[in-house]
C-alpha cells in the first residue's frame, strides 16, 4: 500500500504544481489503485506515472469544486484506450452522477466498459474481504467528504518447518489454516490453525481528506491512521484567510494529526502564494512544531504506508 501524489495545488494548476488528485497503490493487496479526487491534467500526470489506467479500480471524489474533478471526464473516456476494459466504480456527493452523464453525453464519449456511479452523504461506502471504506462530512463552502480505507487484518504466517514435519507442502491446506480450518496431515495427525499460525498482521489505516476547516471529523476519520493526508492551504498567519475561505493552514493539519493520534501526516492543497522551495519549508516548519511527523507531499513520489510493526 502505498500514496503517489499527481497534485498538490490548491485553487488552479501552477508551473510547480498540479491540482488535487492523489493514487493509493494497491498492487499487492488488489492488483490494482484507487484514486482521490481527478483535478485537471490528471491523466497527463498518470502518463508520467507508473500507474496504468487499466488497473484503475475506484475513484473517490471528495467534492464538486472544479480543481478537484475537472480531469475526471477526460480521463474515464480515455481509459478504455489504454486496455481499461474491467468495471470502474465513481464515488462522491450528489451531483456527481449528472455532471459526468451530462459530460460524457453532450462529447458523445463512448465508454466501454461497466461504469457505476455511487452518490452518497457519508457512512460505509464499500466493504469486502480485504477493506472497508468509511466517509463523512467535512466543513466547506460546499459538501465535502473525508475517506478512511480501513484494511482488514491479515493472517499470521505459518510455520513452515511444523507443517513440513507433518508432510504438509504450500498449496490448498495452507489456504485453509489461513481461513482458519483445521486439516488432517499425510501422517494422519489433525493440524489447527492455533499451532502452526502466527500473529494476524494488524490492517493499515489511510486517511483522506478533502477541503475543510478543522472539525470533528476530521479527527474521527483520522484516529489511529497510519497515514493521514490533509490539506494545508495556508500558513497559521494567514488562520483568518483559511477560515474565510473554509480552509485549514498547516499548523490545523498538524494539530488535527496529533488530537487523531495519526502516526504520519502528509500536508498538500498548497496555495499558488507558495511557490519557492523557501516559502513551502515554512508550512512544513510550522506543521512539525505541533507534529512531528510532517512531511510535504510532493508529486511522483511514491510514500509507503507503514504498519504499526514497521512493515510495507
Amino acid at each position: 500500500m502505498e500514496l503517489y501524489f499527481m497534485g498538490t495545488n490548491a485553487g488552479v494548476p501552477s508551473l510547480e504544481r498540479n491540482v488535487t488528485s492523489l493514487a493509493l497503490r494497491l498492487f499487492d493487496e488488489r492488483r490494482s489503485f484507487w484514486l482521490f479526487d481527478c483535478g485537471e491534467g490528471t491523466q497527463h500526470q498518470i502518463l508520467r506515472s507508473p500507474l496504468k489506467l487499466s488497473k484503475l479500480e475506484k475513484i473517490f471524489i471528495t467534492h464538486l469544486h472544479g480543481d478537484h474533478l475537472f480531469g475526471l471526464p477526460g480521463l474515464i473516456s480515455s481509459r478504455a484506450y489504454q486496455g481499461g476494459n474491467t468495471p470502474l466504480t465513481l464515488y462522491g456527493p450528489p451531483g456527481l452522477k449528472q455532471y459526468i452523464t451530462t459530460s460524457l453525453n453532450i462529447s458523445e464519449s463512448r465508454i466501454d466498459y461497466r461504469l457505476d456511479i455511487v452518490e452518497h452523504e457519508g457512512g460505509k461506502l464499500f466493504e469486502d474481504e480485504t477493506f472497508c471504506i468509511e466517509s463523512e462530512l467535512l466543513d466547506h463552502r460546499i459538501a465535502s467528504y473525508g475517506y478512511r480505507v480501513i484494511e482488514k487484518d491479515l493472517p499470521g504466517k505459518l510455520d513452515s518447518v511444523i507443517l513440513a514435519s507433518h508432510g504438509i507442502k504450500p498449496g490448498p491446506l495452507y489456504g485453509k489454516l489461513k481461513r482458519g480450518e483445521s486439516v488432517e496431515a499425510p501422517d494422519g495427525v489433525t493440524i489447527t490453525p492455533d499451532e502452526v499460525l502466527g500473529r494476524p498482521k494488524q490492517g493499515r489505516i489511510v486517511t483522506i481528506l478533502g477541503d475543510t476547516r478543522p472539525c470533528q471529523a476530521v479527527i474521527s476519520l483520522s484516529e489511529g491512521a497510519d497515514a493521514m493526508v490533509h490539506e494545508s492551504t495556508f500558513l497559521d498567519e494567514l488562520a483568518q484567510t483559511a477560515y474565510d475561505y473554509h480552509h485549514s493552514t498547516a499548523k490545523q493539519a498538524a494539530e488535527a494529526a496529533k488530537a487523531a493520534g495519526a502516526k504520519q501526516l502528509y500536508l498538500t492543497h498548497f496555495s499558488s502564494r507558495y511557490k519557492s522551495e523557501e516559502q513551502l519549508h515554512r508550512l512544513l516548519v510550522e506543521a512539525k512544531q505541533t507534529f512531528a511527523n510532517a512531511e510535504l507531499a510532493r508529486e511522483h513520489v511514491i510514500y509507503p504506508v507503514v504498519r504499526a510493526d514497521g512493515e510495507e
